[in-house]
């Protein structure tokens, strides 16, 4: 059975925690740093590596480690639309650093900020 140190781990999803810069809204999955950035993007939330955007790496329920990105109540509506997707981004070297579905789609609109829950994203533990 393979296994991984913490450490191997908490590399990966370090870069997450230290080189995040926006995380965008979007209504398709982004599969590049211009589909987050731009062609499906409907949000911004500039993340500041100054306060507590992104924690960890630490445990995840169930094993592995994960990143938590916290709640966002300030969100920029870019445009207006349903958003089921995020991309987390290194704007500085145009990397897609981290895609995935918001567990809650939702409707945004330009005269409102956008909202979204805690969530995490993990590793887990080698089978």
């Amino acid at each position: 059975m393979a296994s991984l140190h913490d450490d191997v781990l908490d590399n990966g999803l370090s870069v997450i925690n230290d080189d995040a810069e926006n995380l965008y809204l979007c209504d398709t999955l982004p599969t590049t740093f211009t589909h987050a950035s731009d062609t499906y993007k409907l949000g911004t939330k500039e993340l500041d590596g100054s306060v507590d955007d992104i924690t960890g790496p630490s445990d995840r329920t169930g094993g592995g480690r994960e990143v938590v990105i916290a709640a966002i109540t300030d969100g920029v509506v870019d445009a207006e639309g349903l958003a089921g997707y995020y991309g987390i981004t290194d704007d500085s070297t145009s990397r897609l650093l981290a895609a995935g579905s918001l567990a809650s789609p939702q409707t945004i609109y330009v005269s409102n900020p956008f909202t979204t829950a805690e969530f995490a994203i993990g590793i887990p533990d080698p089978a």
